[in-house]
């Protein structure tokens, strides 16, 4: 089942946030930021419209780390991503809400290229503007993402922009999804991230837990994620004292590194890894490794292969995946792996996941995806990114909003006691805070089976501010 529509309006807001717990990945410290959300309305080809919603963070230092450009710098860069695929989706005429994706792609990253700006700061406007659609088109018909998804709604196929996948029963592949009815949380720990009280200097006293001897209490998650930062000597130092905390939990626990681009190439993080493997400190802790994310910079990462590594650890990109060419790209050098992120749009998750599958033909389950967050706050965006990979059937999901961003304290009253009614499995009110609800180290995903993606429900506009035009050339 597939249904023609057109985008006839698209809005941009913005809102600020701020953070709980400062959070260093690679060379940014963020302590604060600001969000996007943009709606769309769509008129289908009976008449019929329906407006639907995306919201993501406007990440500094992410999508592009140029040590050069300012925050507001890299602002704009996003910005002028959603500005370009605002227009492209508007001049779309009548598609399905895929080949609205699919016409489009190859001209706005050459847009976006023509302006400096590169393939993943391309892919974030796509990314919101494709939600938004998908969302109203979901409300409009009254069905969940993942039913939409299923009876494949939206549209997709395997066409010009994946030609690997010429053959391929895509159809019965989005058939096949079953989301399960919750998934496991992978905490984040920052690479200045406080492990025991010891190293606070002071606290926030707000009633969450602020170290990781207190999530690991608190949250009793299996999985974690931990940042890297390159210099061999503080990490094996500060890993032997997380795994030192991990150990002594008792928990059955499983950890994923990330490299942040901080190694310069596969050999020098393969040498390094070496000395974790030897580490008597760190033998558990080594067995319990999954997979290592983007140990090298993205401008080298497609270039040099990673095979000696990858012998120790499966490996995955990151920032590398800008394009839909970049998993294949990366599979060549020895890399299996690479990132579901909700801002690089839910189309390349699902083709790569479509990727995986077929070059896992075989039986073995070398090729992955790996569900990672960055910084979905509470509410559309936190929402659309569980929807995503609960129905793409990963069990366990890099989350970290609930840690270094305080529930909806941010948002106004009625938007937060609004979306704990809705999906009251998936939040709950604590010390007059409406936050995320953990329970054995899970969340419940049975409330984004609601019509639309997600949520049925939408932000309240009065919490909003107009989206600024890009400053940016």
């Amino acid at each position: 089942m597939t249904l023609r529509l057109r985008v006839v309006d698209v809005c941009c807001y913005e809102r600020p946030y701020r953070m709980r717990i400062p959070f260093r990945f690679g060379m940014k410290t963020a302590t604060g930021g600001r969000q996007a959300v943009v709606s769309v309305r769509i008129r289908q080809e009976s008449g019929q419209e329906a407006t639907g919603w995306a919201a993501e963070a406007l990440s500094a230092k992410w999508f592009d780390k140029n040590p050069s450009l300012t925050d507001d710098q890299n602002h704009h860069q996003l910005r002028r991503s959603i500005e370009l695929a605002a227009q492209a989706r508007l001049a779309s005429g009548l598609q399905t809400a895929y080949r609205l994706f699919e016409t489009s792609y190859f001209e706005l990253n050459d847009a976006c290229a023509a302006q400096a700006l590169n393939p993943l700061i391309a892919s974030f406007g796509m990314a919101m503007l494709d939600r938004a659609i998908l969302d109203a088109l979901c409300r409009a018909q009254g069905v969940s993402f993942a039913q939409a998804m299923s009876i494949n709604l939206a549209g997709m196929r395997t066409g010009t922009l994946v030609p690997e996948l010429d053959g391929f029963d895509l159809d019965a592949f989005l058939a096949s999804r079953r989301p399960a009815p919750d998934i496991d949380i992978r905490h984040t720990v920052g690479l200045v991230d406080p492990l025991v009280p010891d190293d606070q200097e002071s606290r926030v006293n707000d009633g969450l837990p602020e170290t990781l001897s207190e999530v690991i209490a608190t949250y009793d998650c299996r999985y974690y994620k931990i940042k890297i930062g390159g210099d061999a000597e503080a990490d094996l130092e500060r890993l032997g004292r997380i795994a030192s905390l991990l150990d002594k939990s008792g928990v059955d626990y499983r950890v994923t590194l990330d490299g942040n681009e901080q190694f310069a190439d596969g050999d020098a993080i393969a040498a390094f890894f070496a000395r974790v493997e030897a580490d008597p400190a760190l033998r558990r802790f080594s067995k319990a490794l999954l997979c290592l994310e983007q140990p090298v910079r993205r401008d080298r990462a497609l270039e040099e292969p990673v095979h000696r590594l990858a012998t120790r650890i499966p490996v995955m990109i990151d920032e590398s995946d800008g394009g839909l060419d970049a998993f294949p790209a990366a599979r060549s050098l020895g890399y299996t792996g690479v990132s579901s992120k909700i801002c690089k749009g839910f189309y390349k998750s699902i083709l790569n996941a479509a990727r995986a599958q077929v070059w896992n033909g075989d039986g073995a389950a070398r090729y992955f995806l790996s569900a990672e967050d960055l910084t979905c706050e509470p509410g559309i965006s936190l929402q659309q990114d569980l929807a995503l990979v609960s129905w793409l059937g990963l069990t366990h999901v890099e989350k970290n909003a609930h840690h270094f961003i305080d529930g909806f304290a941010n948002r106004p009253h009625g938007e937060a006691t609004a979306f704990l009614a809705a999906h009251g499995d998936l939040y709950h009110l604590q010390n007059g805070v409406v936050r995320l609800k953990l329970e054995g180290g899970k969340v419940a995903t049975g409330s984004l089976r609601a019509p639309g993606f997600a949520t049925a429900l939408s932000p309240d506009i009065a919490g909003l501010e107009p989206m600024p035009s890009a400053d940016w050339s």
